[in-house]
C-alpha cells in the first residue's frame, strides 16, 4: 500500500525548459503532445512560464507523455515513463531558424534519436552550442557525440554510456566518455555535488547540505540552469555553481516543475558556494 496521490505536470523537456525560463533565459520549446486532456493542460503551463509554444505540436494518434513516479521515505524516486507523443516528434516538427538563432540548444533522450542528431547538426552549423542531458541513459554514436558541446549525466548514466561499472570514478567515467568524442562531461551526483572535464581539465562543485523531500525535478533544475547560464555567457564552473544551487533548492520542495527554483533564490544560494 502506497500513500497519497499527485497528479503533476512534467516531463524532462518541459522541467528543463521551465527551469531555464525561471533563471531568466528567454526560452522555446519544441515538442510534441497527444490529442487529450494533457495537450492544452501542458502547453498552458509552459505559456504561463513565458515560454514560447508555437512548435509544439499535436499528434492524433498518440497521447501526450506521462510518468508515474514513486517516491520512498528518503525522497528518492523510480519512475516509469509512457512517452506517447514523445517518440512521435519527427523531422517536419524541427524549427531550423529556432535553433540557428538560439545561444543554447538543450536536448534529453525522451524524444526519437534520430531528432536529437538531426537538431544537433542545425545547432552545429549554425554554431549553437549544444547540451544534451543523456536521460533516459542510450547509447550515443560517434557522430551525434562530436556534435555535443556539453554532455550532462547522472552517475549511473555516465556508467551507462561509458560502459564501466557503476561504482567507477566520476573521473574515471568522464574520461572515458571523452574518449568517445564528448567535448565537456558534468556528471551529477547527489548530495555530493557535481564533476565536470573539459578537455582533459577537471573540476567539482559541492552542492549545500538540505533537507531532501523529493528528488524528482532535481537533475532537471540542474540541467535546465546549467542551460541557462551557459546561454548568457558565464563560464562552466560558474554554471554549474548556479545549477547545483539549483538542484539542492528543487529536493526540498514536492513534484517537478512545482519545485523548480526562481533566479533570486538560485543567485542567493550560489553566492554561499562561491
Amino acid at each position: 500500500m502506497g500513500g497519497p496521490f499527485q497528479r503533476i505536470p512534467g516531463g524532462k523537456g518541459a522541467n528543463q525548459a521551465v527551469a531555464a525560463a525561471r533563471f531568466g533565459a528567454q526560452v522555446e520549446m519544441i515538442g510534441c503532445v497527444g490529442n487529450d486532456e494533457f495537450g492544452p493542460i501542458m502547453r498552458g503551463v509552459l505559456r504561463n512560464e513565458g515560454i514560447g509554444v508555437s512548435h509544439v505540436a499535436t499528434d492524433d494518434e498518440a497521447h501526450t507523455g506521462v510518468a508515474q513516479i514513486v517516491v520512498d521515505a528518503a525522497g528518492e524516486n523510480q519512475i516509469i515513463v509512457a512517452p506517447g507523443a514523445n517518440h512521435r516528434l519527427n523531422a517536419g516538427h524541427i524549427a531550423d531558424d529556432v535553433i540557428s538563432n538560439a545561444d543554447v540548444v538543450l536536448f534529453q533522450l525522451e524524444v526519437p534519436m534520430a531528432i536529437v542528431a538531426r537538431a544537433a547538426s542545425i545547432a552545429a552549423a549554425a554554431r549553437t552550442r549544444v547540451v544534451l542531458n543523456a536521460a533516459p541513459a542510450a547509447s550515443i554514436p560517434p557522430e551525434i557525440a562530436k556534435l555535443i558541446d556539453v554532455l550532462v549525466v547522472n552517475e549511473s548514466e555516465a556508467a551507462a554510456i561509458s560502459g564501466l561499472p557503476t561504482d567507477s570514478s566520476p573521473s574515471t567515467m568522464a574520461a572515458a566518455l571523452e574518449e568517445q568524442g564528448f567535448e565537456t562531461t558534468v556528471i551529477t551526483l547527489g548530495a555530493k555535488g557535481a564533476y565536470a572535464r573539459n578537455d582533459g581539465v577537471e573540476f567539482a562543485e559541492a552542492t549545500p547540505i538540505v533537507d531532501v523531500v523529493d528528488t524528482v525535478g532535481a537533475g532537471d533544475a540542474f540541467t535546465g540552469v546549467i542551460a541557462a547560464s551557459l546561454a548568457r555567457h558565464d563560464d562552466l564552473a560558474t554554471a554549474m555553481r548556479f545549477a547545483s544551487a539549483a538542484g539542492a533548492i528543487a529536493v526540498t520542495r514536492h513534484g517537478a516543475i512545482p519545485s523548480l527554483p526562481r533566479f533570486d533564490e538560485i543567485e542567493s544560494l550560489a553566492a554561499t558556494l562561491a
